[in-house]
């Protein structure tokens, strides 16, 4: 029987390099990048993939990419998608995965930064689409949610803005959709696209790589 994301996180490494990275992103004061980013992410690719048609197998992966997709930041935020490929890489292997596999995650894994990453194979795509996807005021730390804090962290202002967000996708007319609610009182939309328009150009050729369109939605306005 092949292996699932229920296997993997059986692992003691998994769960354990996860909370220890978020620990150092927090110490240099990003965002939240722990199990319930992970949980997130490795649920909206799946979710992409089976909306979009892709077989339960392909389906299966593209869960485990985004469970452990920021487990490179355990080493430093520098490189982390490449790192995290590496140690993905690993984890698998003493797991018993078929090395295509294998090879397979590490490259979605390796390539999910918006920096210095491209929709390169199928579960690279799905992965980019579903972690760019999660802007929301739960990723805020909550020694941080201040009116100073927001002011002046343009990052965190925008995140405690996003009161909703999700992924929706339309199977038959092949769209892929980012629907967001921000409170304005908190943020301007244009902050949004201040700090994440180079996610947004990535999500489009994303969808695009899958044969698909990409749509963003800000309070039921369409932006792109």
């Amino acid at each position: 029987m092949q292996k699932t994301l229920k296997d993997i996180r059986k692992n003691p490494k998994v769960e354990l390099f996860i909370r220890k990275a978020d620990e150092q992103l927090a110490s240099l004061g990003y965002t939240e990048h722990g199990i319930r980013h992970a949980t997130w992410v490795s649920k909206n690719t799946a979710y992409v993939l089976r909306e979009l048609g892709y077989d339960k197998r392909t389906v299966e992966l593209g869960e485990i990419a985004g469970f452990l997709h920021d487990i490179g930041n355990l080493i430093n935020r520098d490189h982390h998608a490449q790192v995290g490929a590496v140690l993905a890489g690993r984890i698998l292997e003493e797991e018993g995965f078929d090395l295509d596999e294998v090879a397979d995650v590490m490259m979605a894994i390796g390539n999910h930064h918006e920096e210095d990453g491209y929709p390169v194979s199928i579960l690279s795509a799905a992965l980019i689409l579903a972690d760019k996807a999660d802007v929301h005021r739960s990723r805020v730390r909550k020694g941080t949610v201040n009116l100073d804090n927001l002011q002046k962290d343009i990052h965190d202002r925008v995140n405690y803005s996003a009161t909703r967000s999700f992924i929706e996708v339309d199977s038959n007319l092949r769209v892929v959709k980012y629907k967001i609610e921000v409170d304005t009182q908190i943020a301007p939309v244009v902050d949004y696209f201040r700090i994440f328009l180079q996610r947004m150009l990535i999500a489009s050729k994303s969808a695009s790589f899958l044969d698909a369109r990409f749509e963003l939605y800000i309070n039921d306005t369409k932006m792109m």
